[in-house]
């Protein structure tokens, strides 16, 4: 794997840690894709650093199970300055 890939999945993983940023963010962040995000984390990153990887996972695990409450609270946001 190429060093600037390696380097990248670390930078990624340890920003989801610290913000505790969901894989859109992150991918704004890095300017990369939300598929180049997952894979980092849950391909890459495995090989490089199995502990950053589980640790990044958990986060992005929580993040998975709250999509519905954002996404909920936006909907409501929306409608409520519709009126």
């Amino acid at each position: 794997m190429k060093e600037y890939i390696e380097e990248r999945a670390i930078e990624i993983a340890n920003y989801i840690i610290e913000t505790n940023a969901t894989v859109r963010q992150t991918a704004k962040r890095f300017r990369v894709s939300k598929s180049t995000v997952h894979k980092d984390v849950t391909e890459r990153l495995v090989q490089i650093n199995g502990d950053l990887a589980s640790r990044a996972r958990r986060v992005l695990d929580v993040n998975k199970q709250e999509r519905h409450i954002r996404g909920g609270m936006a909907t409501k946001e929306k409608y409520l300055h519709m009126n």
